[in-house]
């Protein structure tokens, strides 16, 4: 019985270990399997809803997590910590997103139905339910019209609620560019929104 509690309580406390403490237990031939479960457990719905939000169906969502955690695996021993591991996770399912649109000569597509969506900027204009609708389908509607690099700025900053710096390791750019798309993305919606 107490070995039993143990485990639950061990289960319950690797999802608090830190990255140095998940990638010293993968480094070690006897608990890398452990540690991989661990980040699965840790970070498959925060990616799920990344992929989502680029991809239109949960199987094809799902097939890309899928392939991101594969990659993930076979690279994982050469993670060097330049950026904590969420958001070398992160960039691995966004390419592996984007990859599958480009192969599937797809459009990139935001869903914005998920009632727990940030329409902070819209909050003013939001009165009853269908308002909020409709709000919600013009701005999906100005999302897409973003061209592609301002779009991805916009879904990380305002959607994914990133952090400047993470973004600029995944993006491979600076900050102060991040900056400015993200303002430009934000008056070209509120244009579109005819604020």
């Amino acid at each position: 019985m107490r070995r039993k509690l143990k485990r639950n309580t061990f289960a319950k406390n690797t999802f608090f270990m830190s990255d140095e403490e998940i990638i010293a237990l993968f480094n070690c031939e006897r608990t890398k399997e452990k540690a991989f479960r661990i980040i699965v457990d840790k970070f498959s719905r925060q990616l799920y809803s990344r992929i989502r939000a680029v991809v239109n169906s949960h199987e094809e969502a799902d097939d890309i997590l899928q392939n991101t955690f594969l990659k993930a695996w076979r690279s994982l021993a050469n993670f060097r910590g330049d950026a904590n591991l969420y958001t070398w996770l992160y960039k691995i399912a966004t390419n592996e997103a984007f990859s599958f649109l480009r192969a599937n000569s797809k459009k990139l597509s935001v869903s914005l139905d998920d009632d727990n969506l940030r329409l902070d900027f819209l909050t003013s204009e939001i009165g009853d339910s269908q308002n909020g609708e409709q709000i919600r389908q013009r701005l999906q509607k100005a999302v897409s019209q973003l061209p592609e690099k301002q779009r991805k700025v916009f879904e990380m900053k305002y959607f994914e609620e990133m952090k400047y710096d993470d973004m600029a390791v995944i993006l491979n750019t600076s900050v102060g560019a991040l900056k400015a798309s993200y303002h430009h993305a934000v008056k070209k919606i509120e244009k579109l929104l005819e604020f």
